[in-house]
Formats: structure tokens, C-alpha cells, sequence
């Protein structure tokens, strides 16, 4: 784990704003309607909602993290060269996402199937926190949340199996949660020109390059004479 790895996780987690407006606008929006008159005209009341959902959804981020990076450490004292072969899915999984943020290939959105299968059996969970009165109810819909199939997740945890503790790999995981924070909390408001800045091609693009960049010198930190 390196600081150029927290940087990564925070930058994807970023400039994933369209993707996670696209994918999660909605839901905001609907758990936002969904609460009682007097909390959705209480600024107050309704900040502290919207942060309980967004903890909520950053501590399952964190909680995969902990559980991908234990099991590759686990991995790792089975299989001694495990730590090489993780270090090169977090440097290609980092590529992929810069390749997927400059739009020049979109095959990490393929992943979010792949997450389907645990997602219908955690939704019926969802629906005993409705209708969210409480701000318990808020922090378990927001935990539920927090495991919505996103590729671009699959791409930060494929980087966590590189760390050499849970406590890392969660970190990790905590850094892309910041990332996506600002836009989730207040999405629907004020977000209309920071959206059309991440969307902007020549932004994409170079950041893009940028995380190609970090997943080519991660790849370069597996050379024989570096191990």
C-alpha cells in the first residue's frame, strides 16, 4: 500500500461522479422523497439523513475492502507468489478504470453482472428499513447500498488485494468512499456543474491517462529486481 494507491482510489472514487449519478441519482432521490414531510423541509434534519445514508454505503465499502484484503493475505501465506499476481491485478484493474473514465473502453461496466447475483439477495433485506422514519433506518438502508453491483468498485477492490493488512485494504476502500461523497451528498442541488466538469472529454482523458499512468508504475513496482 502506497500513497500513490490512496490516491488512485481517491481519484477514481472523483471523477466516477457521472457514473454514480447515473447509477445512484435515483436512489437518492427516492429515499429522499420517501422521508416524512417535516424531515424533507428541515435542511438540518434532511443533512443528517443524507450523511447517515452515505455512512452507511462508505462503511460497506470499507467492510469489502477489509474482507478482499484479508482474503489475499490469506492467499498470500498459502501461495508465496500471490503477492506478485495481486500486484498486477491492482495495476491492470487501475488501467481498466483510467480506460474506462476516458471513454476509450467501457468492458469494466461488464463487471457490474457479476455483482447481480449477490445483489438480489440483499435487497429484500433493504426493505425492512422502509419507510425510513429513523435515522437507524437510514444507516441500514445506506449499509445495503453500499453493496449495488459498480464496476468501478470492483476495480478499487481488486487494488486492495495488493494491501498487506485489512486494516489497508479498508483504508483503501475509505479513500474511493470520500471520493464519491461530495457528489452523493448533494446530488440533485448544486452538482449540475461539477457533473458537466467530469463529463467534460479533454478532463476525462487526462484523467484517464493520469490512472493509466498510476496502473503502469504499479505494474512496474512487480519487476523481478523489486520484489
Amino acid at each position: 500500500m502506497t500513497p500513490i494507491s490512496l490516491l488512485s482510489a481517491f481519484i477514481m472514487g472523483l471523477f466516477s461522479s457521472p457514473h454514480c449519478v447515473g447509477m445512484c441519482g435515483g436512489i437518492v432521490g427516492a429515499l429522499t422523497m420517501g422521508l416524512p414531510p417535516q424531515i424533507r423541509n428541515s435542511p438540518l434534519q434532511l443533512l443528517a439523513y443524507l450523511l447517515t445514508y452515505n455512512l452507511g454505503r462508505i462503511s460497506s465499502y470499507v467492510l469489502a475492502g477489509i474482507i478482499v484484503s484479508f482474503l489475499g493475505v490469506q492467499l498470500t501465506q498459502l501461495l508465496p507468489d500471490f503477492h506478485l499476481v495481486s500486484k498486477w491485478l491492482g495495476g491492470i484493474f487501475i488501467i481498466i478504470v483510467g480506460l474506462y473514465l476516458g471513454n476509450w473502453w467501457q468492458g469494466l461496466a461488464a463487471l457490474e453482472t457479476l455483482g447481480n447475483f449477490l445483489w438480489r439477495r440483499i435487497v429484500p433485506v433493504g426493505r425492512h428499513f422502509l419507510p425510513v422514519h429513523r435515522l437507524s433506518q437510514a444507516l441500514g438502508l445506506g449499509l445495503i447500498w453500499g453493496w449495488l453491483p459498480c464496476g468501478l468498485v470492483y476495480g478499487v477492490l481488486a487494488l486492495s488485494l495488493t494491501a498487506n493488512n485489512p486494516f489497508q485494504g479498508g483504508l483503501l476502500m475509505f479513500m474511493f468512499g470520500m471520493g464519491t461523497f461530495l457528489i452523493m451528498l448533494i446530488t440533485g442541488t448544486t452538482t449540475h456543474w461539477f457533473v458537466q466538469f467530469t463529463r467534460n472529454p479533454m478532463i476525462r482523458q487526462i484523467v484517464g491517462i493520469l490512472l493509466i499512468s498510476l496502473g503502469l508504475f504499479t505494474l512496474s513496482l512487480t519487476s523481478p529486481h523489486s520484489l
